[in-house]
């Protein structure tokens, strides 16, 4: 399986981890900003959070690594918590705007 397919996998992967307050997928929201797949599957991920204090920071971060951990072909996974650049409400996906009445 080449680092793409995999990389496809992970976004698949990042669709079903939700925020608790948000009922909009973390990929969708624009909160992850990176994904690296390594030739020995190794996985980095770049991601932040819409608010900096958010209290679910920990069970977010803690859903993503588990099931990107989980998806085919990783062999492990490391989760970075950036706030460069500032997460605005313009990253979200269509749907996602839609979904929270944005548009």
């Amino acid at each position: 399986m080449t680092t793409f397919e995999i990389e496809e996998k992970i976004v698949d992967m990042l669709k079903t981890v939700y925020d608790p307050e948000i009922p909009v997928n973390v990929y969708d929201l624009g909160l992850i900003y990176k994904i690296d797949v390594a030739d020995d599957g190794a996985a980095t991920l770049d991601m932040t959070l819409t608010a900096p204090n958010c209290p679910a920071a920990d069970f977010i971060m803690e859903d993503v690594r588990q099931k990107v951990e989980s998806v085919d072909g990783v062999t492990s996974t490391t989760v970075n918590l950036v706030f460069e650049p500032e997460w605005h409400r313009d990253m979200m996906s269509e749907e996602a705007k839609l979904d929270l009445g944005f548009l």
